[in-house]
């Protein structure tokens, strides 16, 4: 690592940041709204169209994180760090089948997040506070590693000195960056992210395009690099004395991988902050068509993978595998670039913080204040309690950023994936049937949510006692799986039971407040969102 400051790569920076800085507070002014409701702070008027919901799914869905994780899993462990590609490929033929439906019935009946969703079809409010409470503590370390992020290309530019510089001073870089996220946020809502996300996805396009020819040919080409790294991934791991990892996944670990991506691939739409992205959008044709143009995004990710590889060929070394992308392209770009790629992993954080923070406050507006606190809270009060909650969750994401291991916010990340999961039953089940049971759904739910918390927490790592991974062995099987797949099994098995119990023992069902041709409505067909008060349409049921 390079001593000092490099300071043409953080003037380059600093002039990425200030420009999606600016074009964040002018946000507010872009398709600027008529009434202060959520549907137009929290999903952007539900008017973007094919292009801007493109990017902002793909600011949402591909952060900071992604780009510095993907490739670091790579660098620790091989090719078993790959499971972020076939999940991602997994993920689109599955949304195509249910986001539509859940984009129709949402524009139908004002829905802002899925806990209402779930609550009308349901008629359960018990059920819907479960799905929001889950979504609001699976977003939180998310937005924390986005944080993280932000963080380790600081470190590589040498900002904020070292590990014994005063904390104020080696924090205030991060201060600054979360303060001017959390200004524009507040300011302009969701379409700050939606507007930013155009600069974020080209700038990473033109860094991964550039670093996949430019560092092979630094390097010798692909062939040194796969040698390099397979030389690497032989050596022995004092800390657990099996080697490193391996170009290609043992036969052993192939149950893990393939369950971690299935189960990554159920979770992705499961997390708010991909539904709201999703219900921001003008038209059920416009969902669709983005289903099918979406997997551009994993030819990006695959290629961005490789950097794992190029990192050990480089001779990269960090003690901290989130550095090692940023340390590659510090070592690697001349200044002027580096400081663009660093830009690309910078505002690759500040796009989905943002959408995650609005996320996180709608359900909370939506699902708990207005459910349980002030039903008669009006569009406006809601816009203004979801402004505060979402300084209140990016106040509590850098709070755990500052005060905890980086170890600690990944593996939280983890569990709120296991979490997540559990909601696909209520969410996508009632998508297609009405069928299962309210409390069915809700106990499935819980034991799902117990076991796969207990699995996790038993899970231990050479630096961890607990919470140390995602995977342990399946009962039954005796092959090491996923855990959130696994709870996710359970739920489901629990869930069916029930609801067999529940009918035959004529246990009162809520009240569906939906219609079968809710599920294919479009934005022009007659009485869509017209079914509400002109004081609440399109803010909501």
């Amino acid at each position: 690592m390079k001593d000092g400051v490099n300071g043409v790569a953080l003037a380059v920076f600093i002039f990425f940041f200030l420009a999606v800085t600016v074009m964040g507070f002018l946000a507010a002014r872009w398709r600027k709204a008529e009434n202060d409701s959520l549907d137009e702070w929290g999903l952007g008027g539900r008017s973007f169209g094919t292009w801007v919901t493109w990017f902002l799914l793909g600011g949402d869905l591909y952060t900071a994180y992604t780009f510095v994780a993907v490739p670091a899993a790579i660098y620790a462990a091989g090719a078993a760090g790959f499971f972020a590609v076939p999940y991602t490929i997994l993920v689109y033929p599955l949304i195509f089948t249910f986001l539509p439906r859940l984009w129709s019935v949402s524009h139908k009946h004002g829905y802002v997040t899925t806990s209402d969703f779930v609550r009308g079809r349901f008629g359960s409010k018990g059920l819907s506070l479960a799905v929001a409470v889950t979504g609001i503590l699976a977003t939180m370390p998310y937005i924390a590693l986005q944080l993280v992020g932000i963080q380790a290309v600081l470190d590589v530019m040498g900002v904020g000195g070292g590990e014994d510089t005063n904390w104020f001073v080696k924090d205030l870089p991060l201060l600054i960056a979360f303060g001017v996220l959390a200004a524009y946020t507040y300011s302009s809502g969701l379409r700050a992210p939606a507007l930013i996300a155009f600069v974020k996805d080209t700038l990473i396009y033109i860094v991964i395009a550039v670093a996949i020819i430019y560092i092979p040919i630094k390097l010798g080409g692909f062939d040194d690099i796969f040698a390099k790294a397979g030389e690497a991934f032989s050596q022995t791991n004092p800390a657990t004395g099996k080697p490193r990892g391996a170009l290609a996944p043992a036969e052993p670990g192939q149950w893990t991988y393939a369950t971690l991506a299935l189960g990554s691939a159920l979770a992705l739409f499961m997390y708010p902050h991909s539904i709201t992205a999703t219900l921001s959008s003008r038209s059920r044709e416009v969902i669709r068509r983005n289903t099918t143009i979406l997997p551009l995004y994993s030819l990006m990710l695959g290629l961005l993978a490789l950097l794992g590889f190029m990192a050990i060929a480089a001779g990269v070394k960090v003690t901290n595998g989130q550095l090692a992308i940023p340390q590659l392209f510090e070592d690697m770009f001349p200044s002027w670039f580096a400081g663009v790629a660093f830009a690309a992993i910078g505002i690759g954080a500040l796009v989905p913080a943002a959408i995650m923070s609005i996320a996180a406050a709608n359900l909370f507006t939506r699902n708990i204040y207005k459910d349980f606190i002030k039903p008669d809270a009006t569009p406006a009060q809601e816009t203004k309690v979801s402004k505060l909650v979402s300084l209140l969750v990016k106040v509590g994401a850098l709070v755990f950023v500052l005060t905890m291991d980086k170890t600690v916010a990944i593996n939280f990340q983890l569990l709120g994936g296991i979490w997540i999961l559990q909601t696909f039953p209520a969410l996508v089940g009632g998508l297609f049937t009405r069928w299962f049971h309210r409390w069915a759904l809700l106990a499935g739910w819980a034991v799902g949510m117990v076991y796969g918390t207990f699995a996790a927490y038993g899970v231990a790592s050479p630096t961890q006692k607990h919470f140390g991974g995602s995977s342990k062995e399946i009962p039954g099987i005796g092959e090491i799986g996923y855990i959130g797949l696994t709870a996710f099994l359970i739920n489901v098995v629990v869930t069916v039971v029930l609801t067999f119990v529940l009918k035959a023992a004529k246990a009162p069902d809520g009240i569906d407040e939906t219609k079968p041709e809710d599920y294919t409505a479009d934005a022009g067909d007659p009485g869509v969102a017209a079914e509400l008060p002109p004081a609440t349409a399109g803010a909501g049921h």
